[in-house]
């Protein structure tokens, strides 16, 4: 029949085919929304715009002259972030400098050693502290210089000392121990050279040789260029020593575990540096020979533990490193050092503490 498909008159076809478009742009239009959303961030992240500040639009001048801003602030906070990284370094590399441990470090042979000749130097080192002048006949020691690890420690010069110890004093008081470091400093300031120009100071200090002494007490000498002094202080306990018995040749001597030196105390106003040391005269047979009677607190030592040698010798240690701690606000210029027993060198293991013994 004209006019008709399969029984449907054109105007229903239409109507029929309409309806159908438009369901299916609705559909599409449906679809393409709900996956646009999903494209879009939420409000928690959009990037806000100040409202002060009003957007620019793409590819204007103002918005060139916003990304110039952006790329000149970029580029300082890229500088900034290196001077920082710099600056951290090389904080780094001071505080690691600041930090060195000299004394951790081992013994290398260096050609350009001996400082001084142990043939020379008479006017400073004794006769039975001079090694060449013995009959050894290794001297490969004379070589040896000390490495820190990780550390670069400058070369030893007398000028140098001399220049950084102006107006300054540097005391050992201790045993045989500091008289020889004592002796070997004077070595390395003069190159074991006489020095008729450095001045005995010694009786500024009381060090003169009493009537009937083998020797005094210590010497001290004075660099008058730099006006440094060098002294040593004999006291191989670094105990205050006082006759019981005044009036008796014979008398016994307190050992006062608990006092520093009388020497120490009366002057170490005048030191800058101080270096003690003790040890090598803590056992029996010295103290019996010295006529030493151990003392604390102004009397006899009735304590047990102390009465034992190495009991006696800690709690001196401890005694005279409170006392000078105590001292050091008093003097904050001064710095104090306490050295222990003196070891072999690792090039000779086979010598023995006992060997360096007085």
């Amino acid at each position: 029949m004209k006019g008709t498909f399969n029984g449907l008159k054109v105007t229903q076809v239409s109507i029929i085919l309409i309806g159908f478009v438009c369901a299916t742009v609705v559909i599409l239009a449906w679809t393409k929304t709900t996956f646009l959303s999903s494209l879009i961030p939420s409000q928690s992240s959009i990037l806000r715009l100040n409202p002060e500040i009003p957007p620019s639009i793409p590819g204007s001048e103002s918005d060139k002259l916003s990304e110039a801003k952006n790329s000149s602030k970029q580029e300082e906070r890229v500088g900034v972030a290196t001077i920082s990284s710099k600056q951290n370094k090389s904080s780094s590399t001071l505080t690691e400098k600041k930090g060195c441990n000299y004394a951790k470090g081992k013994w290398v042979i260096d050609d350009s050693r001996p400082l001084y000749s142990g043939f020379g130097c008479k006017q400073w080192l004794s006769s039975m502290w001079a090694c060449r002048l013995t009959q050894r006949t290794d001297f490969e020691y004379e070589k040896l210089r000390w490495q820190p690890k990780n550390c670069r420690m400058e070369e030893f010069t007398g000028s140098k000392f001399l220049e950084r110890m102006q107006n300054k004093t540097l005391a050992f008081i201790g045993d045989s121990l500091g008289r020889q470091q004592f002796q070997s400093l004077m070595c390395m300031v003069t190159g074991g050279e006489e020095r008729p120009d450095v001045l005995d100071v010694g009786k500024e200090y009381g060090l003169v040789k009493s009537r009937g002494s083998v020797r005094p007490d210590g010497w001290a000498y004075r660099f008058p260029s730099s006006n440094t002094t060098i002294l040593y202080y004999w006291s191989a306990s670094l105990c205050d020593l006082e006759p019981i018995d005044p009036s008796n040749p014979a008398t016994n001597f307190a050992m006062h575990l608990d006092r520093p030196p009388a020497f120490l105390h009366r002057f170490l106003h005048k030191f800058d540096v101080l270096v003690l040391n003790t040890g090598h005269h803590w056992n029996r047979g010295k103290l019996n020979a010295n006529r030493w009677i151990m003392y604390v607190g102004g009397l006899p030592n009735t304590n047990r533990k102390i009465a034992d040698i190495g009991g006696a010798k800690n709690f001196t240690v401890y005694s005279i490193v409170r006392w000078v701690n105590s001292q050091l606000p008093k003097y904050p210029g001064l710095k104090a050092f306490f050295r222990s027993h003196q070891m072999p060198l690792p090039m000779y293991p086979h010598l023995k503490d006992s060997e360096f013994v007085d």
